[in-house]
């Protein structure tokens, strides 16, 4: 697989834009249509039932852009789970008050906070969640990073589950053809780019364990997602 052996990191020209900027409006809607061909909110909440068995109360979300990734989460888990409190962290706010009424109606309440995830994680050292969810975003990060990332995030949750990119060949050539769904330039840069920077194998686990914790499952997930599954050391999940 010449050229996607290893991981390739680039800056994604989403994370440049302002947010209200026409291309970033407009990144952001293919985004949401990307989620669904990925069937990423379908695998997300298959894994929140599988490792997540009692009803949680607190949720933190890493990366949560518009909302609408978790809100179609939520959509699965709501028959299930009530009165769950989602905080979605995000380096933009994004949150509108359609987006906090769609939640309500599921009976779950959302708090923004816009933030830089290292300098808040930092900052929220007595904050606790029943599990942290991740979409689309640990790919952003390189393996030094990740690293930090997750020594900050374990002692907040006794679970992360994440969604990403796969690094593979047919994931790529599947980003190489995002004009036939009228995806924009930013889109299509940053899908390939996602892909680049995506994960396969066992990476993301020995980069949990790097930093003393219980890898729970990674995998391939469908065809274009890899989904990682990760316990705090204190748990009582057993890791593979």
């Amino acid at each position: 697989m010449s050229g996607l052996e290893h991981r390739q990191l680039a800056p994604e020209i989403l994370d440049g834009l302002a947010a209200d900027d026409p291309r970033a409006l407009a990144s952001r809607r293919d985004l949401r249509r990307i989620n669904a061909l990925m069937f990423q909110a379908k695998i997300m909440a298959s894994l929140l039932r599988k490792f997540v068995p009692t009803p949680p109360r607190r949720i933190l979300e890493i990366g949560a852009g518009d909302g609408a990734f978790m809100l179609a989460v939520a959509r699965r888990m709501a028959g299930q789970w009530s009165e769950v409190e989602l905080v979605m962290l995000d380096r933009v706010d994004l949150v509108t008050a359609d987006l906090r009424s769609n939640f309500d109606r599921l009976g779950w309440a959302i708090e923004g906070i816009t933030a830089d995830v290292f300098d808040w994680a930092e900052a929220a050292e007595d904050e606790r969640f029943d599990a942290i969810t991740v979409n689309l975003v640990l790919h952003h990060f390189d393996d030094e990073q990740l690293v930090r990332l997750f020594t900050l995030m374990m002692p907040k949750a006794p679970l992360l589950l994440a969604t990403e990119p796969l690094r593979g060949q047919l994931a790529l050539t599947a980003a190489r053809l995002l004009p036939a769904i009228g995806a924009n330039d930013v889109t299509r840069n940053d899908a390939a780019q996602s892909v680049r920077a995506g994960f396969r194998g066992s990476e993301l686990s020995d980069l949990w364990r790097a930093v003393n914790g219980k890898p729970i499952e990674e995998r391939r997930a469908g065809l274009f997602s890899h989904v990682f599954v990760g316990a705090s050391a204190d748990t009582g999940l057993i890791s593979p």
